[in-house]
């Protein structure tokens, strides 16, 4: 088994590069749906951030309104470190229990978790090799702004909250661009995969050596 840690500055196609992976045998583990997961009424991560940000951060039915939330914690990184702190340790409980049923149907899988905040939260240690997608922060804010309906200031808000392309650069182990035609990145993702089947044989060499 190799894990994958999948991650990338917001609308930078983090979704649209796993999806490549996963058309190629990769399995996918996303830390997005899992926060949802977690966040839903009656859970303990619902509770904990209910009890934090108050009762105006629900609809009708409950569940958390998180574009109301994100108003919040984008405007305050105090607020959105508590958010993280609450939210990311059942998402990773989450994530080990899909880890633990992928490996019992699959031992030679290659499994990618999509983490929007990996190096933020200083997890990259719990994978054995990081990719970064990257695009350019005009193309970023240009995606962000179609995607969601932000105004400029608001979508430079949520990109200004996460760490600086540069730093996340210095961090990754593997680096796919995706700024320009789908064409070029699926034949990067190409070129990556390889080279993760190469990692995951190496791996499974070095643990029958020892």
């Amino acid at each position: 088994m190799l894990t994958v840690g999948l991650t990338g500055g917001i609308a930078c196609g983090k979704s649209t590069v796993a999806d490549m992976f996963v058309r190629r045998g990769a399995y996918l583990v996303d830390f997005d749906v899992l926060a949802h997961e977690v966040q839903k009424p009656g859970r303990a991560a619902w509770e904990k951030v209910v009890a934090y940000f108050g009762k105006d951060i629900l609809r009708e039915d409950r569940t958390i309104d998180r574009v109301r939330l994100g108003s919040i914690v984008f405007a305050d990184p105090v607020k959105l470190a508590v958010l993280n702190d609450i939210v990311h340790p059942y998402v990773f409980l989450e994530w080990h229990d899909h880890l633990e049923k992928i490996y019992r149907k699959d031992k030679n899988a290659i499994i990618f978790a999509a983490v929007p905040l990996l190096f933020e939260i200083k997890r990259q240690n719990l994978f054995d090799v990081i990719v970064l997608v990257v695009v350019s922060r005009e193309e970023q804010l240009k995606r962000l702004m179609a995607r969601t309906g932000l105004s400029a200031e608001e979508a430079e808000k949520r990109i200004a909250s996460q760490m600086p392309v540069e730093e996340k650069t210095a961090l990754a182990d593997i680096l796919i661009e995706n700024q320009n035609s789908i064409i070029e990145t699926e034949k990067r993702a190409e070129e990556v995969w390889q080279q993760l089947l190469a990692l995951k044989e190496k791996k499974a060499l070095k643990r029958k050596m020892e």
